[in-house]
């Protein structure tokens, strides 16, 4: 019994030094004797209100326009069941092209060269109206299901308050 409660110990002092986005709920089934308990239980901070973004902006990349195509449609189904506004959805005509020129030989034959090119194409999604509790399991469940080749930046534009300095009018100009 001593071992299993050093090793809850030890696990809840591993997930306190992780840094969650959400704070990490204790476990309602374990028992402990009385003496232990003041042990595992921190005092609890008083909840934070939630953030509010207006905007979430995600540019994907890669180099297969089919898969990036795929992935959109499983991201803006991911919105919709969570109850996310869906913006425009995007991407540009043409791919950007880079190529790079190599000589086949190390030393000599400048005339014997090959090229290659990498083509990478981009699509655009915009969400709005989101909750930060919403935002981060949203942007948490589609990184986690991203596919091979495919890059994912994702920006957010939160909304604040106006500060109390600038709520008031000047009382003389």
């Amino acid at each position: 019994m001593k071992m299993h409660i050093r090793h809850l110990l030890l696990y809840s002092q591993a997930i306190k030094s992780l840094r969650w986005a959400q704070p990490v709920r204790a476990l309602s089934s374990v028992t402990t004797s009385p003496g232990v308990e003041a042990n595992l239980s921190p005092a609890a901070p008083a909840p934070e209100p939630d953030k509010l973004y207006s905007k979430l902006e995600i540019e994907l990349r890669g180099i297969d326009p089919a898969v990036l195509k795929s992935y959109t449609w499983f991201a803006t189904t991911a919105a919709e069941h969570l109850g996310i506004e869906k913006g425009n959805c995007w991407s540009p005509r043409k791919a950007h092209h880079e190529r790079m020129t190599l000589l086949k030989s190390v030393h000599i034959y400048k005339k014997h060269r090959v090229q290659y090119e990498v083509r990478t194409h981009f699509r655009y999604m915009n969400f709005h109206k989101l909750t930060g509790s919403t935002l981060d399991t949203f942007l948490e469940y589609i990184e986690r299901n991203l596919p091979e080749g495919v890059a994912l930046q994702a920006s957010r534009t939160e909304l604040q308050q106006i500060p109390e300095h600038l709520r008031q009018p000047p009382e003389q100009v």
